[in-house]
C-alpha cells in the first residue's frame, strides 16, 4: 500500500493542456494546505516576518504552477530556467533556517505539480516532525552564560591595541577574544570589541574600572554576548 504513494494522480504523458480542472485543483489545494504546515513549522521557536511566511505559504502553489505548464514540454521548460537566471535577488541574507524552508517548500511544490500528492504528504509530516524533534532537542545549542560578555572599548589611536588588556583579562577573566577593530572619530579612535568569559560576574565592574583607566577614560560598554547570525 505504500507504494502507491509513489504514483501520480496525472496520467504519464500529462501535459498542461491535458490537465483536468479536478487534477488542478486537488493539486492546488495540497499545495496551499503544505505550504500553511511548511510555514507554521517554520515559525516554531524562530523569529520570523509576515511576509516571509506567507510567501513560505504560497511558494509550493508557485512552483505547482510552473511545473504543471512545463511538464513534458523541453522547450517551455528551458525557456523557464532562463528566466529564473535572470532574477537577481536583492533581499536581505537569511539565516539557515530561511533557506532551508524555502527549499522544502520548492520540494512540496515539485512534488505536487507532477501529481505525487501523498508522497507530498508524506515528505512535510516527516520533515516537520523532523524539524520540531531536532529544535526541542539539544542537538547544536550553543551554551552561554551570564559570564558571557561583549566589551566594547575605545581606544586613541596612538595605543596599540594588540596586547594593552591582555593584562586586565587574565585577571578577570578566563577568555577573551578580539573579534571586531573599526576606527571612529575621522580615524582618531579605535573601538574594539571583545568576547569576554569572565571568572565570576560580579567582575564586570572592576574590569570596566580597570579598562578604564587603561583607555584614558574613553567610551566603555559591556553587555549579554550575542552570537552572529547564522547563515548557510
Amino acid at each position: 500500500m505504500l507504494d502507491s504513494a509513489f504514483s501520480s494522480i496525472l496520467s504519464s504523458e500529462s501535459t498542461a493542456a491535458s490537465l483536468t480542472s479536478g487534477e488542478f485543483l486537488l493539486c492546488s489545494c495540497a499545495s496551499l494546505v503544505l505550504g500553511l504546515v511548511l510555514a507554521f513549522v517554520y515559525m516554531f521557536r524562530h523569529h520570523y516576518n509576515k511576509n516571509f511566511v506567507v510567501t513560505l505559504a504560497l511558494l509550493p502553489f508557485i512552483v505547482q504552477m510552473v511545473i504543471s505548464l512545463v511538464n513534458g514540454n523541453i522547450g517551455a521548460g528551458i525557456a523557464v530556467m532562463g528566466v529564473f537566471n535572470l532574477v537577481r535577488f536583492r533581499s536581505i541574507p537569511g539565516s539557515a533556517k530561511d533557506i532551508g524552508s524555502v527549499f522544502l517548500a520548492m520540494a512540496i511544490g515539485l512534488a505536487t505539480g507532477m501529481g505525487f500528492i501523498t508522497l507530498a504528504i508524506l515528505f512535510t509530516l516527516i520533515a516537520a516532525i523532523a524539524n520540531v524533534v531536532y529544535q526541542l532537542s539539544p542537538l547544536g545549542k550553543v551554551k552561554h552564560t551570564a559570564s558571557d560578555k561583549t566589551l566594547k572599548v575605545t581606544i586613541p589611536e596612538d595605543l596599540d591595541y594588540c596586547d594593552i588588556f591582555d593584562d586586565l583579562f587574565e585577571e578577570y577573566a578566563t577568555s577573551a577574544e578580539l573579534i571586531n577593530v573599526k576606527t571612529t572619530n575621522m580615524g582618531s579612535l579605535y573601538q574594539l570589541e571583545y568576547h569576554v568569559s569572565l571568572k565570576d560576574e560580579h567582575m564586570e565592574k572592576r574590569l570596566l574600572d580597570a579598562v578604564r583607566t587603561r583607555d584614558g577614560n574613553l567610551t566603555v560598554s559591556c553587555g549579554r554576548y550575542l552570537p552572529e547570525r547564522e547563515s548557510l
